[in-house]
């Protein structure tokens, strides 16, 4: 199992997936494909596993916790904006012609972070531990991607407003 050191993640139309290029460019990297289902699935339930796993969201009252929980986010963000660097598109072209298909993908939580784990379905896998920033700043990275890819639909909702417009203009009162 390689240790996952460098993360990438980039949404590829053509296979209407998201590429994860672990190690990018390294000697120990290696590539795999998210789905859909995978990656919502994973989003869907990490608000709710990083309030659970948080010592300060238990001691904080219910109806501040989403403000909490915004800041956080806000803060893991900062500080890790330095680590963030581009990966060249060649290195991300070579990752996608030998990338495998994720089987599972698992975040748990340890003593001392968070451990996240991929695994392909042939065989190849990555798996480092993450400090709570860098959780963050990973699925913020997720989250970027499934909005380039439209995977919630907001092209979708956005379009609907210029199509109720094509109805008529709404009656004006003084």
């Amino acid at each position: 199992m390689r240790a996952l050191k460098a993360i990438n993640f980039s949404y590829v139309a053509t296979e209407d997936r998201i590429l994860a290029a672990i190690n990018p460019g390294g000697p120990d990297a290696w590539s795999c494909w998210l789905t859909r289902r995978v990656v919502l699935a994973l989003l869907d339930r990490a608000a709710q596993f990083l309030a659970s796993t948080s010592a300060l969201m238990q001691q904080t009252p219910a109806g501040t916790r989403g403000e909490l929980a915004t800041f956080e986010r806000e803060a893991a963000l900062a500080s890790t904006e330095r680590a963030m660097s581009d990966t060249p598109a060649e290195v991300l072209k070579m990752g996608a012609s030998t990338a495998e298909l994720v089987e599972r993908l698992t975040i748990s939580s340890q003593a001392d972070g968070f451990q996240v784990e991929l695994r392909g379905e042939k065989g190849g896998s990555a798996a480092g531990l993450f400090a709570r920033a860098e959780l963050q700043r990973l699925l913020q990275m997720l989250q970027i991607s499934v909005a380039k890819a439209d995977w919630l639909g907001t092209a979708a909702t956005s379009s609907a407003g210029p199509a109720t417009e094509a109805t008529g203009p709404k009656p004006v009162r003084h």
